[in-house]
């Protein structure tokens, strides 16, 4: 039945109450918002739900789409759980598609909605409004635009079937490779009576696993082998995946390399045989090279190993999403990455298959003990550079990026923190010295910049209870829309501790320019263009109308005291940014 004066179902149900429900049947925790006009619905429903003391998940008012998408990424990025997302119209859509792309990119999963009117103003009962008959439409629909950046695009074109293409948004989204999922939800669609009929709650993703008999000849390659590696970008992001990798790494002494490309902690960088993020000296050196959920491990791609054997362990080893991906593989093992690794390293042990002898076993014992020596030595070698390094950095003039790095590490020492790094030019630095050795310690932004801020809210949301911290450059930290990520921090008691890598300059960039045009007109008058930032204001000063907490921090001496009073600051409640003046 309808109530003539709304347009509405007796119960005062429509399709904002659909959408709240299914969020809610498919496990979503938080909506992130970035309110348009078309959310009256679901605001509509959330108020009453709350007067009522019905349950719904928990809703977050935000005022910029990269800040709603970056949040839901950070929060998906620990949690690995479907979220809601809803932003304004295609423009709104468009705003926030940079976001999208980089949680397509880092694997997370979202549904994500906007919305079109069907209308115009020209149908009986609710008027939409004339923007969207000027201003807000796309041809086509907005889930025409969104398909290049997402896993589905879609459109809910009725009431009836919104709660269960919601149901299948989050499905598609969970499932390998997890990203996100996006769904056009006309205005009047949001506006149409609903009969309540609910979402079923969705279970979590099955898993599939490589057969004994694939596993075996992996295993069989790997006792043959004199010199492997295994590379890997998201291996820590599998449930149990960063223990998994652990255990085989250890088991047949394999070093592990995490290229530039890594997206998340996937093994211990204080560990012996953790070997960098080069794979550069392995090109010549390996005889096998594993490459565990890594998606773009050859540079150019062309360039191929000079003589190794290529072993792709990945759930969904071609990405559907990169336009350009060479592996060079010659074996996969799809399925399960956890349960794959677990397989391996269960054929390490002393007659692991019935095919094992014990001239195999005592052979592959020796050869696990080798690699392992080797890599001792190694990673002493490797002690000694980074503790050189850091030694000369503290001795150097002003604050070097090294000697920041090294004065986070300890003072985030025993402290649980998690690391979101926005750095660039920085970046290695970053993880040589900072050296997290805990799964979820550590995240890599993906995509376009200027999402730092965030994605390290959404983390610190999922993480209330640990320090998030988040390392950027001065370029990056003007991309980001920090007003109104300030805001969200405040509004939503979500503390960071930010620390800028200011060397007042697009350094990459710049290094582009000179590698291009190295005696080009440039180099010859000085006018390097597109680089300076040295007009920009102080960086902390953003943060002080919301009352955070802020340093400047231009010498060695002032570093620690300043990272210290600013981590205080966090653990007391309120965002802390040491903007601190690098030297190069």
């Amino acid at each position: 039945m309808t109530d003539s004066s709304t347009g509405r179902g007796a119960a005062g149900r429509d399709g904002g109450d659909a959408l709240i429900s299914a969020l809610q049947a498919v496990g979503a925790d938080h909506v992130f918002c970035s309110s348009g006009s078309e959310w009256a619905p679901v605001w509509e429903a959330l108020a009453r739900r709350h007067r009522d003391g019905e349950p719904a998940p928990g809703y977050l008012d935000l005022t910029h789409e990269t800040v709603a998408v970056g949040m839901a990424t950070g929060y998906g990025l620990l949690t690995r759980r479907p979220q809601g997302v809803l932003l304004h119209a295609a423009p709104g859509l468009l705003q926030g598609s940079m976001a999208v792309h980089g949680a397509l990119l880092a694997g997370v999963p979202m549904v994500v909605a906007s919305s079109e009117s069907t209308t115009y103003g020209d149908a009986p009962g609710h008027d939409p409004g004339g923007q969207w008959y000027r201003n807000l439409s796309i041809v086509g629909g907005p889930h025409g635009i969104a398909s290049p950046f997402t896993k589905w695009a879609n459109e809910a074109a009725s009431v009836h079937t919104l709660p269960t293409m919601i149901t299948r948004a989050a499905e598609i989204a969970w499932r390998a490779p997890a990203g996100p999922a996006y769904l056009n939800i006309p205005l009047e669609t949001l506006l149409q009576e609903w009969d309540g009929r609910e979402a079923a709650p969705i279970a979590a993703p099955g898993s599939t696993h490589s057969s004994p008999e694939e596993v075996d000849r992996v295993a069989r390659l790997l006792r043959e082998a004199r010199n492997p590696v295994l590379v890997t970008e998201t291996a820590g992001r599998e449930a149990g995946g960063f223990e998994a990798l652990v255990a085989f790494a250890e088991a047949w002494g394999v070093p592990v390399v995490e290229p530039d490309s890594a997206v998340c902690a996937n093994f211990p960088r204080t560990h012996p045989l953790h070997d960098g993020g080069d794979i550069g000296p392995w090109m010549d050196e390996a005889d096998l090279i594993l490459l565990v959920n890594c998606r773009a491990p050859f540079y150019p791609p062309s360039r191929r190993p000079a003589r190794a054997r290529v072993v792709v362990i990945d759930e969904v080893p071609q990405r559907p999403h990169v336009a350009y991906q060479v592996l060079h593989a010659e074996q996969y093992l799809e399925g399960n990455v956890t349960n794959t690794l677990r397989q391996l390293t269960r054929r390490a042990q002393p007659h692991a298959t019935d095919t094992d002898t014990d001239t195999d076993t005592a052979a592959n014992a020796t050869a696990v003990a080798a690699r392992l020596a080797a890599r001792e030595s190694r990673a002493a070698a490797e002690q000694a550079a980074v503790q050189e390094a850091e030694t000369r950095a503290a001795a150097a003039e002003g604050v070097d990026p090294v000697h920041l790095a090294a004065s986070l590490r300890r003072l985030l020492d025993g402290q649980g923190a998690i690391v979101v790094d926005e750095t660039i030019t920085h970046s290695r630095v970053v993880r040589r010295h900072l050296r997290t050795a805990e799964p979820d310690a550590y995240f890599y932004v993906q995509g376009g910049l200027g999402q730092g801020i965030a994605v390290a809210l959404g983390v610190k949301l999922a993480a209330r209870e640990r320090p998030v911290v988040l390392t950027i450059g001065d370029g990056a930290f003007t991309y980001n829309p920090v007003i109104p990520s300030y805001d969200a921090s405040r509004s939503y008691g979500l503390p960071l501790l930010i620390v800028v890598f200011n060397n007042r300059v697009y350094k990459s960039m710049n290094l582009n320019h000179r590698r291009f045009y190295p005696e080009g007109a440039a180099a010859e008058t000085g006018e390097w263009l597109g680089t300076d930032l040295r007009r920009l204001p102080r960086l902390a000063a953003f943060a002080e109308p919301f009352g955070m907490h802020t340093e400047t921090v231009d010498t060695a001496d002032a570093l620690a005291p300043a990272l210290e009073r600013a981590l205080k600051a966090v653990a007391e409640g309120t965002t802390a940014v040491v903007d601190v003046l690098v030297t190069r």
